[in-house]
């Protein structure tokens, strides 16, 4: 049902530009022809927004992966730096709580792990709604970060790096095999807000798949048994993810090899000193206002990228626009 909804939906969108673009060019010539400016204005406007709507729904159709409807799980991780880099993660972590915000997603904090003085050394969020994972899947890699510390007394300029990680949720109907044995759990205590009962009991849960070297973790549940199995699912996507990856690798390797997401292989920089810039370094789409950035403002370095990895190359950046 799901699917034919999606489909259902594109043919109507389908529709609906193409009776726009026919009556408009209609009014058009209507108005030229009986001599009437208004007509023509007012007609050339509305092509004007159809256009809108058809670069929509051609970035829309990107969204095609197998698993770019489902929903997904974003984790940030604050790299080397201390107190710097884990500023960094927290900041990240907000910007993707925004843009999944402004898309009208909900967003669920699955398990995060704070600093000693500020920011998180990592943390992960659910972000639930149609292409969530299709739109998220390449913002996982490195991202930088270039300001003037504000905890340096000095003010010094300071580079940092936390990396994002992104996998689809997994639903009932994909079948992931885990052999048990396979896998160490561990359980710890809840960090971070949720009462005298988190904090007091090993109700957190982090399971290890030893293999692949996977390592997924949930707090958010006050109950063990709640957190193993949101755990487990969490396992099951990483997995499944893993999987895709190495399909992808193998239908087309330039496009899809692991070092582009490794870590030192950053994919955006953030420069708010000496000069005010967001770069994506694999498409170079800039923009001059890193706040709006940093605030969810990511529709257009998400479409570019998707450009880039579907169609192959900047090239199809300049497609879209």
């Amino acid at each position: 049902m799901r699917e034919r909804t999606r489909l259902e939906g594109a043919i109507n969108d389908y529709l609906r530009l193409e009776s726009a673009l026919n009556d408009n060019l209609e009014l058009i010539e209507m108005g030229e022809a009986e001599g009437d400016d208004s007509i023509v204005v007012e007609a050339e406007a509305a092509l004007k927004l159809a256009r809108e709507d058809a670069r929509k729904a051609e970035i829309e159709t990107l969204l095609a992966g197998e698993a770019d409807s489902n929903d997904c799980y974003v984790e940030v991780h604050s790299g080397a730096g201390g107190t710097e880099s884990q500023d960094w993660a927290s900041m990240l972590l907000r910007m993707y709580t925004r843009w999944a915000e402004r898309k009208g997603y909900k967003v669920e904090l699955m398990e995060r792990h704070d600093g000693e003085e500020a920011g998180i050394k990592s943390a992960t969020i659910m972000i639930k709604g149609h292409n969530g994972f299709g739109w998220m899947k390449t913002e996982s890699g490195v991202h930088r970060l270039v300001r003037i510390s504000p905890y340096d007394s000095n003010a010094r300029r300071h580079t940092s790096f936390s990396s994002v990680w992104v996998y689809p949720v997994v639903d009932e109907t994909i079948d992931i095999d885990i052999n048990e044995s396979d896998c160490r759990i561990d359980t710890y205590r809840s960090s971070g807000a949720g009462g005298q009962h988190v904090n007091t009991t090993d109700s957190a849960v982090r399971i290890t798949h030893v293999p692949t070297g996977i390592v997924v973790a949930c707090q958010n549940e006050r109950s063990q048994h709640k957190n193993k199995a949101t755990a487990w699912n969490m396992l099951r996507a990483r997995l499944y993810e893993l999987e895709l990856e190495k399909r992808e690798a193998q239908a087309n390797a330039e496009a899809a090899t692991k070092t582009e997401i490794g870590w030192g292989h950053q994919i955006r920089s953030y420069v708010l000193q000496p000069y005010q810039m967001v770069k994506d370094l694999r498409t170079g789409v800039v923009s001059p206002a890193p706040a709006d950035v940093l605030d969810g403002d990511l529709d257009e370095f998400m479409a570019a990228a998707l450009a880039a990895r579907v169609k192959g190359g900047i090239e199809a950046v300049e497609d879209i626009d």
